[in-house]
């Protein structure tokens, strides 16, 4: 069961860069943008992670948290969040326990090869806890513009 647009995003907690435990209790009244990548390091989630990095100033503005997710481990996050100075923690889910709730695991297909990958995506969840906006199937490029213009039409 994954989460709909305008209901409260269940309870979740998970871990995080800078060794941090993110529990989503602690994160009402903030609005949260939860983006899922599938792999640290690669061409287009460091281009997406680059983008709502230079954007990230204009996000803390609007008390918005940003969240980048993938099944990497901590460790990888660490050195990837570092090498590309991203302000926002990278949160590991190797469990799949976020990636479920927003069913963002999906078939995927490379060089013929079948598997089971994260479809790129993300989660706008407003103040409330509630689920406001979601982009499936993301193409990197203008896409965190586009979310800091959907958290603009919040307030």
């Amino acid at each position: 069961m994954s989460v709909k647009i305008n209901t409260k995003v269940k309870k979740f907690k998970v871990s995080a860069t800078n060794s941090l435990e993110i529990n989503s209790d602690e994160l009402k009244g903030k609005n949260l943008v939860i983006y899922f990548y599938p792999k640290d390091n690669t061409p287009g989630c460091t281009q997406e992670g680059e983008d709502f990095r230079d954007l990230h100033k204009e996000f803390k503005k609007l008390k918005t948290e940003i969240y980048g997710v993938s099944r990497d481990s901590l460790k990888s996050h660490e050195g990837f969040k570092e090498k590309y100075k991203y302000p926002f923690e990278l949160i590991s889910d190797p469990d799949e326990k976020l990636c479920n709730l927003f069913d963002v695991i999906k078939e995927k297909n490379m060089y013929g090869k079948k598997y089971m990958g994260i479809e790129r995506s993300t989660f706008l969840i407003n103040k409330e806890g509630k689920l406001c906006a979601e982009w499936r199937k993301v193409k990197v490029k203008g896409h965190a513009q586009e979310v800091l213009e959907e958290v603009k039409k919040l307030d």
